[in-house]
């Protein structure tokens, strides 16, 4: 069975089950009680080894928000986008410089809201290995691939709790080799795991 067919066999038949999600991180009180979400995407890129991985980004650390974290290549939801599909492959292609036609879109993901008031949809894609991608400078400061086995084994899922603001939170971590998977990508991937049930 092909990478693809896999992943969109196991997306069909999670959306049969009503698995326990994470539907978001916890409210932030500094901002506008309220306000709107912005709806933007993501792309989980898998790349079609015999071995799957996933293609994540380490954003730079001079960004304003995310600085120096791991992320899928995604942002938001512009209003010429053909929808979340539309957003993650433009935005993939801003980044990385992933061709969308390159992209066998498989399906969307759970919805997730992140802290700094974003409403991600994960779009889930195969691509073939081997493409050129290179990372936009002033967005990404490195791209590389973690094994896809590997991100949705529950025992390489941590939970982690840092105090801030007045307040114990609590979050997953993922650490593959030098790198460090946390927050809201983590979370995503945490709910692909449990929706697509690819491992045992």
């Amino acid at each position: 069975m092909s990478t693809a067919a896999m992943l969109r066999e196991a997306l069909e038949i999670g959306r049969r089950h009503s698995p326990e999600l994470l539907l978001g991180d916890p409210v932030d009180p500094s901002l506008d009680e309220g306000r709107a979400e912005t709806p933007a995407a993501v792309l989980v890129a898998v790349v079609d080894r015999p071995d799957p991985t996933v293609v994540l980004t380490l954003r730079p650390d001079t960004l304003r928000q995310h600085a120096g974290q791991v992320a899928f290549p995604g942002g938001r939801i512009d209003p010429g986008d053909d929808g979340p599909i539309g957003a993650a492959l433009r935005e993939a292609q801003e980044e990385i410089a992933l061709p969308p036609e390159e992209v066998e879109v498989i399906g969307l993901a759970d919805r997730y809201r992140t802290i700094t008031g974003y409403d991600v949809t994960p779009v889930i894609g195969v691509i073939p290995p081997g493409l050129p991608l290179e990372p936009q400078p002033s967005e990404v400061a490195a791209i590389f691939e973690a094994p896809l086995d590997f991100l949705l084994r529950p025992e390489h899922q941590q939970v982690r709790s840092v105090m801030w603001q007045g307040r114990e939170r609590s979050y997953y971590e993922i650490l593959w080799e030098d790198r460090r998977i946390w927050g809201a990508t983590a979370a995503m991937i945490v709910n692909l795991s449990r929706r697509l049930a690819l491992v045992s």
